[in-house]
């Protein structure tokens, strides 16, 4: 048995053919895979290995993958997970290392070679002198991870139990007096002796009479919970790596809800929902947005993205509602087998208050599917 969360031989074959057919579409005969401290998601996607310190993957059509790993120490780890690659130290200069590999697979000065992942300047400069060309292929990759297989779609489901599982802990466990350190804890410990990891966990907590923050925090901090409260969160808990689920919910803390709040929290709940109404294959963008338009029509805006993709990146579509567009709004119309989050975060247009709700879901061939189980609504803690 597979001591890991794995993926069957099918669908990793899967993969290699369609990154082939990417490759033969760019007229490029080498893949370099790049990524480093824990970022890099084709790495594994290509060789079911979690980029640790630092690694990367020469892949060739019709060839074992070369699998480079540093530290010296993480080889044997990698080598139990990554079974269909070949696994080695990358060496003190992973780009040389890459390079000598690239030519005993006949890779010359003629030879066009793909990169995929952030790979560093100097190691591009490297690899460019040693073969013909170098193309940028992040683009056609993240297309790849677009449109998720049955497998991936299970792998989403687990994602999405446990971090329900995450948000059920902090609705039944987070008191005054809690720190946002705490709230941490708790959402960690309800999801790993089930073999999930952390994605984000993010919290904003003010007070509901002299709000100063709408948004939730990337880091968490020492403020303590306290009786009239609201506590947002976005939580996102993974099955494997880079298969997470997303759920964002917002809660008062041992009082009912103010005027503003409940006003906030029901035109994001009804964004929402006709947000979810609307989304299918075909829905452009320019749809989401005019779903969403109850927000500006209520005197409120956005702060957070309306809707991303997620589940092998923070994938495209991504874009903020009427009155937060921060850049062209995208014309990429969604498909069947994209998951998205959707997200109204409802602020008020000062940026002192706000709310959280939304969650991942599946776009099916006739609509959209819920991932999670979590109650929608305004919750209530303490």
């Amino acid at each position: 048995m597979f001591p890991y969360p794995s993926f069957s031989s099918a669908e990793m074959l899967r993969r290699r053919e369609v990154v082939a057919a990417a490759l033969s579409e760019a007229e490029v005969e080498h893949l370099v895979v790049y990524g480093a401290n824990r970022a890099g998601s084709a790495v594994q996607w290509l060789t079911r290995w979690p980029v640790t310190r630092e690694a990367a993957v020469v892949h060739t059509p019709g060839e074992v993958d070369a699998l480079l790993v540093n530290f010296f120490n993480h080889v044997p780890n990698a080598r139990r997970m990554a079974v269909e690659a070949d696994v080695r130290w990358a060496g003190p200069r992973t780009v040389t290392t890459v390079i000598e590999e690239l030519r005993a697979r006949g890779a010359g000065s003629d030879t066009r070679v793909g990169v995929v992942g952030a790979l560093p300047y100097q190691a591009f400069q490297a690899l460019a002198e040693a073969v013909g060309s170098v193309f940028d292929l992040n683009a056609a990759y993240t297309r790849l991870r677009m449109i998720k297989s049955s497998e991936e779609l299970e792998w989403l489901r687990r994602a999405a139990e446990l971090t329900d599982l995450s948000c059920a802990a902090l609705r039944d466990n987070a008191a005054p007096g809690h720190t946002e350190h705490d709230l941490a804890a708790m959402v960690e410990g309800s999801y790993l002796p089930l073999g999930g990891s952390n994605y984000i966990h993010y919290f904003a907590v003010t007070p509901m009479g002299r709000p100063q923050q709408c948004v939730p925090s990337q880091w968490p901090s020492s403020r303590t919970l306290a009786v009239g409260d609201v506590l947002s969160c976005e939580l996102s808990t993974s099955w494997g790596v880079d298969y997470p689920g997303q759920l964002l919910r917002t809660f008062t803390v041992g009082a009912q809800a103010t005027p503003l709040y409940q006003e906030l929290h029901d035109v994001a709940s009804a964004a929402f929902e006709r947000i979810q109404d609307v989304l299918a294959p075909g829905t452009t963008p320019a749809d989401i947005v005019q779903a969403a338009g109850v927000i500006e029509d209520a005197g409120f805006t956005t702060l957070d993205d309306l809707v991303h993709g997620l589940g092998g990146g923070y994938l495209p579509p991504v874009f903020g509602s009427r009155s937060r567009t921060l850049e062209p709004l995208p014309d990429l119309p969604f498909a069947a087998g994209m998951t998205v989050v959707v997200q109204p975060n409802v602020t008020t247009a000062d940026g002192r208050a706000g709310v959280q709700t939304g969650e991942l879901v599946h776009v099916t061939s006739t609509g959209c599917e819920r991932l999670h189980t979590f109650a929608h609504g305004l919750g209530r803690i303490a």
